[in-house]
């Protein structure tokens, strides 16, 4: 139990900046319930701009919960929505919720 108690729930980091065909949103760290509210700030700051697409890059995302999720979807309503290198954590979050068909996967 004492490492439960020592598992202080990580900060989400975001960046976010022009790229050819839209926006890249770099986010790290961790995104739950505690801080959606700062990436869904992120997204909606993008979206103002009407880009083609939205790419997250994911690639040093070590934790995303239902509430992050959500606001990848939201988004994707709207605009194609691209995860570009995911972690293995999140490719295995989005495989499992079954929203490959909704939010693709890019490497590179």
């Amino acid at each position: 139990m004492a490492e439960l108690e020592n598992d202080v729930p990580g900060e989400a980091v975001i960046d976010v900046r022009p790229e050819a065909m839209g926006v890249v949103i770099t986010v790290s760290g961790h995104v739950d319930a505690s801080n959606a509210h700062s990436l869904r700030t992120a997204v909606a700051s993008a979206a103002k701009e009407r880009p083609h697409r939205i790419v997250f890059d994911v690639s040093r995302l070590e934790f995303i919960d239902s509430t992050g999720l959500a606001v990848l979807l939201n988004i994707a309503s709207t605009v194609d929505v691209v995860l570009r290198n995911p972690s293995p954590a999140v490719r295995r979050v989005v495989e499992l919720s079954g929203l490959t068909t909704i939010l693709s996967f890019e490497t590179g």
